[in-house]
């Protein structure tokens, strides 16, 4: 009999994020961060859902929550994340893996879902909305094969490449097939991932309006900013894919050395 095909989505997960540390544990209407995002995974088609934090002593209290919250959890690598993907969908025996970070607590089920859909119906090796985005920054959402995950993790040799997982798929679509999604309209300006203390401070306006709704989706939101306009305000002016960009600046620097 043939095994069904598993989809699993993977959270990244740390403590020592270098712009506002711990902030994944902070608290939304009573629960943390990776509470929030890890149960807006699970209302998608994935199957499973694990946490994939580092093997530093600094995430043992990660692991410790997920512990506690019954949340699988693999360790691995700090840096090499890439590596920490692979063991962990290795592990998990993941045949789609749906790459989701952990700060971003305003996840979209459905627009999860409209990834998985598109790379399984296009047999698509990787299917994004962030290679020509449209969606919110903290709305972002890939899924690859496990085969591209592997032959990423054999071939990818850039610093850039193994900390963010998937630039070595999308710097190379003579060799992938890739689709990248778009929403209707471009709202890639709005900032709805959590990065900074403005960022946080943008969430617990956001979260207010749903203290007694968890599953709320990407409309939901944009009725609450076109009522508050100026919740925009609090988090504007911080670069997009800032985390990665820094990457490639210190890898540039590293070569020049």
């Amino acid at each position: 009999m043939e095994r069904m095909i598993k989809i699993g989505a993977i959270i990244q997960a740390r403590m020592n994020s270098s712009r506002l540390k711990g902030k994944i544990l902070k608290e939304l209407n009573s629960k943390t961060v990776l509470e929030h995002v890890y149960f807006r995974t699970m209302q998608s088609l994935v199957s499973e859902c694990i946490v994939a934090t580092s093997d530093n002593t600094i995430d043992d209290i990660v692991y410790e929550l997920c512990k506690i919250k019954n949340i699988p959890c693999f360790r691995g690598s700090e840096d090499n994340v890439l590596e920490r993907f692979y063991f962990g969908a290795k592990k998990y025996h993941f045949d789609i893996i749906v790459r989701i970070t952990a700060d971003d607590p305003l996840k979209d089920s459905r627009i999860i879902n409209q990834a998985v859909s598109i790379l399984l119906d296009g047999q698509y090796d990787y299917v994004s909305n962030t290679i020509i985005p449209t969606y919110p920054e903290g709305l972002d959402v890939e899924v690859f094969t496990f085969n591209t995950l592997e032959k990423t993790f054999l071939q990818a040799d850039l610093l850039s490449e193994r900390e963010h997982v998937t630039p070595f798929i999308w710097k190379n679509p003579e060799t992938f097939r890739i689709y990248n999604f778009k929403y209707f309209k471009d709202l890639s300006y709005m900032r709805w991932t959590m990065d900074t203390f403005e960022d946080y401070e943008f969430m617990k306006k956001i979260y207010s309006h749903f203290q007694k709704k968890e599953n709320f989706f990407m409309e939901d939101i944009l009725h609450v900013i076109k009522q508050h306009p100026e919740y925009l305000e609090i988090n504007k002016g911080h670069i997009r894919n800032e985390g990665y960009l820094k990457s490639l600046k210190e890898e540039r620097n590293e070569e020049n050395f």
